[in-house]
């Protein structure tokens, strides 16, 4: 108690939260269009319950994972090394790390799913027929069935879930501060969820848009996985371009429509 008493009075703690909910807030939109899109894919009835479901399974995991920061920071020390020799960039650094740590091959398994997935969904959007869900649009959900959705947001909870601990931990070392940054956040992807996914559910183009940032999020899970930091400002810089111009799209579509609309 005297120790949350201290940091509360502490303007360095407070300024470490709050910089640490921003951090979370936006590691966590890559989790928040997940959900949202595959939600999407399951019968009406069935989204509200999934979304809820997979952001709290977010939640537990990253509580769980705070409660265990030894063994985290342990996921960061090599297990094994390729022989091989990477190129070396202007400073005489390698550009890839071929030594790999269970953060490292966590990584690499989350984008390369989302790679799969996002492909995959991409091919649903653009022919249903192929897969097999000739009702899509009639029955407004794809063939994904509520388990299926729930393992797999869970399994991209799991990666995005480390990833926002280990951020944690780097940016601070109270444990309070820490717990307090991730429930914020969470909450704040809750009260977001199911309006996010309306809106991409209503405009298919903004459909397409958000797979093509679960692609650009896996590559980039794959190139931190094998050590090539890509900084996050330069993902989310152009995720937000694009979803400027989207929007000004989606703009200038209602002004045609509402022009080539007949008079009373």
């Amino acid at each position: 108690m005297d120790q949350l008493l201290a940091l509360a009075a502490n303007p360095a703690a407070w300024a470490a939260l709050l910089t640490l909910i921003v951090m979370e807030v936006v590691l966590g939109i890559d989790n928040l269009v997940f959900v949202s899109v595959l939600s999407n894919r399951l019968p009406p009835e069935q989204r509200r319950k999934a979304r809820l479901i997979g952001i709290s399974l977010a939640l537990g995991l990253r509580l769980a994972l705070l409660s265990t920061l030894a063994f985290i920071v342990g996921l960061t020390q090599p297990v094994f090394t390729l022989p091989f020799t990477a190129p070396l960039n202007e400073e005489g650094h390698p550009l890839v790390d071929f030594a790999f740590s269970w953060r490292d091959l966590i990584l690499l398994g989350g984008g390369l799913f989302l790679v799969w997935k996002a492909t995959t969904e991409i091919g649903h959007s653009v022919d249903p027929h192929r897969a097999g869900d000739e009702l899509l649009d009639k029955r407004g959900a794809g063939s994904l069935g509520f388990t299926a959705a729930i393992v797999q947001i869970l399994a991209l909870d799991i990666v995005f879930s480390i990833d926002s601990i280990l951020t944690a931990v780097g940016m601070t070392d109270h444990l309070p501060i820490m717990v307090i940054a991730v429930i914020v956040a969470v909450g704040l992807m809750l009260i977001a969820a199911n309006p996010l996914a309306d809106f991409i559910n209503a405009n298919p183009s903004i459909v397409m848009l958000a797979l093509g940032f679960l692609l650009m999020i896996g590559a980039t899970l794959i190139a931190e996985g094998f050590g090539a930091h890509v900084p996050k400002g330069y993902i989310y810089a152009a995720m937000a371009f694009s979803a400027l111009v989207e929007g000004l799209n989606m703009a200038a579509r209602r002004a045609r429509s509402r022009g080539e609309r007949p008079e009373a």
